[in-house]
């Protein structure tokens, strides 16, 4: 396997929702990935690791990646960025002139270089944009390193191919085994490490990825792209097929970021039960999903199901205006 860096906090811990596994009739127990650290908190920096670890390795001392105003992934890699001494370049996508808040006020704290794209631009031709920056800034003397969206590519898969192998770890420490292991999907690469670790290890676990934005077609289709290139790097064959993915998009709603007032009322109401956080575009979606699909017994009762919190604490507050009814 490919080597990293060790930058999150890890191993992060496993917790059961006492009150929602007796409401819901579901084992449900919460990964806090949401915890492997602070100003890198969330999913993208067990992907990040591996990935910054390459550009360091290659000599290059300027990090450019894409994302949404709000993007967790780009606050992760600024803050990274600005950990290891490496500028950073940020591409963030925009309908009109942001507000300071959030993730988009860190990546200022942290010093990253933002730029901006339309979403039209941003969906047609982020990568041909990032490349152009890298070019512009190789002119005066700076050797950039592209980093994809969500950090989604087949080295960033191996994050959390490792994580999987953690989860395993703690199933033995536990003396539990999860039956289904539920993920938010916003571009592909955390699910696509969980997928090829499960299928690799052979651990015959249900990999429920709720899609947060596109459809089940879209995903399946780029997280195979992902798994593939992933085997080509580690010169593995996954023996892996789309049969192999669940993505489930029946819970998207009215589109990535936005939040309909059912959503943002169960963010609230989990937040009251357990104390437990969730963010308006990943995991709130993929709660509320994994919570109706429970209910439509889609996911069989009394099974130990666990829930991966993939952060997003800071793109929560931008929404709290949404939050009237507290």
């Amino acid at each position: 396997m490919a080597s990293k860096l060790n930058m999150a906090n890890l191993p992060t811990k496993i917790e059961k929702a006492e009150r929602l596994s007796k409401e819901w009739g579901v084992n449900l127990y919460i990964k806090r990935d949401d915890q492997t650290g602070s100003e890198i908190s969330g999913n993208k920096i067990r992907k990040l690791e591996y990935l910054l670890k390459e550009a360091l390795d290659g000599g290059f001392d300027t990090i450019i990646t894409t994302g949404g105003i709000q993007s967790n992934h780009c606050r992760a890699t600024a803050a990274a960025a600005t950990m290891l001494g490496l500028k950073s370049v940020l591409l963030l996508r925009i309908n009109e002139p942001p507000r300071v808040e959030g993730n988009y006020f860190l990546d200022k704290l942290f010093g990253a270089e933002v730029r901006y794209c339309t979403p039209d631009e941003y969906k047609e031709s982020r990568d041909i944009i990032m490349a152009g920056i890298a070019e512009e800034l190789a002119k005066k003397g700076r050797k950039c390193y592209i980093i994809p969206e969500g950090a989604s590519n087949g080295l960033g898969s191996m994050g959390y191919y490792g994580a999987m192998e953690e989860i395993c770890n703690q199933e033995k420490e536990k003396g539990i085994k999860f039956d289904t292991i539920v993920v938010a999907v916003g571009s592909g690469g955390t699910y696509s490490g969980l997928c090829i670790a499960n299928k690799a290890l052979n651990l015959n676990k249900r990999v429920i990825g709720f899609a947060v934005c596109d459809d089940s077609e879209y995903f399946t289709n780029r997280i195979d792209k992902i798994n593939q290139e992933a085997g080509r790097l580690a010169g593995k064959e996954w023996n892996m097929s789309t049969a192999d993915i669940e993505i489930n998009d029946k819970y998207v709603g009215i589109g990535y970021a936005l939040s309909r007032p059912e959503e943002l009322k169960f963010i609230a109401e989990i937040s009251s039960k357990e104390a437990l956080v969730l963010d308006p575009v990943y995991t709130g979606k993929a709660m509320y999903g994994l919570y109706n699909e429970i209910k439509a017994g889609n996911v069989a009762a009394g099974s130990n199901v666990l829930f991966i919190h993939t952060g997003g604490l800071f793109g929560l507050f931008p929404k709290q205006g949404q939050f009237d009814f507290i």
